[in-house]
């Protein structure tokens, strides 16, 4: 192997990435072993999938940053497109499932655009950040503002387009990305606590209104009953029928029932909706115990680590590289806290994946895309040090 050859040879990032896939792979072979699920062989779509994933990161590796950097405006606007010709598609190509117009549906393939906008925006976000702070230099009350606002709007548009879909899990992601560029970013804290302020005092009286006149909240809001029974039911699951609490009850007793170090491959006792996807924790818990379940934990602590670690070493030679990694633990952070905390009952039941590990083509592809953005990133810092100590 020669010297170029091993640039591309990230170690650490490949010996995650098959970790994961083999942690998928398991889960959703033990998932799918329930009778809800037939015969259905979603092993072998995941694998697929995964390998489709891996052409496009390999794809990723031919664009060196300063180009993705060049073409992230238009990517952006892309995809922003893309939510936009969504919403007007006649049902033929855009059929509502479960009340949300969220996937283009074609003959034996589905997808969904919002999964690849996150990629997209979080790619035209590090753009913005990185060519506001080399353009303005010392940062100023006016200029921090200035940034403030770009921020917002750029991600409030597919936001928008998105909540009209409706998909309100799916754009609370994209709202905590751009918290954790905003905070990233180096903006003023005044601006900042300012703002935190305001958005809590704003999103505590929304959840009073919506908790307190629920049918008010749904003409006037456009939430859905389904949305407030959930977060009824994350408040008080007692107060609630036992249609409402379903598929917390089921997953919940699922996870717990597989005690320390679960009942092993094929011993799915506990039958609930979207095992494979949604709900793909309970499946760890009841298959592997708390032992895998916290094994899992550690696994995306290993990735986060490696994303901060990887942004925090970039930044001084590629702050465009740097951002890019803060924007993926971003997401990933979010996906995995709001998975698995809804698994657990800490937080409101909303149709978010467990990602590199739930089952689903979008959200595979999107994440791979990711991580390819990640791995070019981890290259050319590999490069860069090359350089710097020869």
């Amino acid at each position: 192997m020669n010297k170029k050859q091993s640039y591309y040879m990230q170690s650490d990032l490949i010996i995650l990435f098959i970790m994961f896939v083999s942690v998928s792979l398991l889960a959703i072979y033990n998932a799918q072993q329930l009778e809800q699920y037939g015969n259905e062989n979603f092993v072998l779509k995941q694998i697929l999938w995964f390998a489709v994933g891996i052409c496009l990161v390999a794809a990723i590796q031919y664009f060196d940053l300063d180009q993705l950097y060049k073409a992230s405006t238009f990517i952006y606007i892309f995809g922003v497109f893309m939510l936009f010709v969504l919403l007007i598609s006649p049902p033929s190509i855009a059929y509502p499932v479960n009340g949300a117009k969220s996937w283009f549906q074609f003959p034996g393939l589905s997808l969904q655009p919002a999964e690849f906008v996150k990629m997209s925006t979080i790619l035209y976000l590090s753009a913005v950040v990185t060519r506001h702070r080399s353009k303005n230099g010392a940062p100023t009350l006016k200029s921090d503002t200035l940034l403030l606002v770009k921020l917002i709007l750029i991600v409030a548009t597919p936001v928008v387009l998105i909540m009209m879909q409706p998909d309100f899990g799916t754009a609370m992601v994209y709202v905590f990305v751009l918290g954790m560029f905003i905070i990233l970013s180096g903006i003023s804290w005044k601006i900042i606590t300012a703002l935190v302020a305001s958005s809590t005092v704003l999103a505590a009286a929304l959840l009073g209104f919506i908790i307190r006149f629920p049918e008010l909240a749904q003409n006037m809001i456009g939430i859905k009953g389904y949305q407030i029974n959930r977060i009824l039911t994350w408040f008080d699951p007692t107060q609630q029928s036992s249609d409402a609490t379903f598929h917390f009850d089921r997953a919940y007793m699922a996870l717990g029932s597989g005690q320390l170090f679960g009942k092993g491959m094929d011993s799915l006792e506990v039958p609930y909706p979207e095992a494979h996807t949604d709900f793909i924790f309970s499946v760890i818990g009841e298959s592997f115990g708390f032992i895998g379940s916290a094994l899992v934990i550690f696994l995306y602590f290993m990735f986060l680590y490696k994303l901060v670690t990887l942004g925090l070493n970039t930044y001084s030679h590629s702050p465009f590289g740097a951002y890019l990694c803060f924007g993926y633990f971003s997401v990933l952070l979010i996906h995995v806290f709001q998975n698995i905390g809804m698994t657990l009952g800490v937080m409101p039941i909303t149709g978010i994946p467990l990602l590199l590990v739930s089952y689903g083509g979008s959200s595979v592809l999107s994440t791979m895309i990711g991580f390819g953005l990640i791995y070019r990133v981890a290259v050319e810092h590999t490069i860069q040090n090359d350089y710097l100590f020869k």
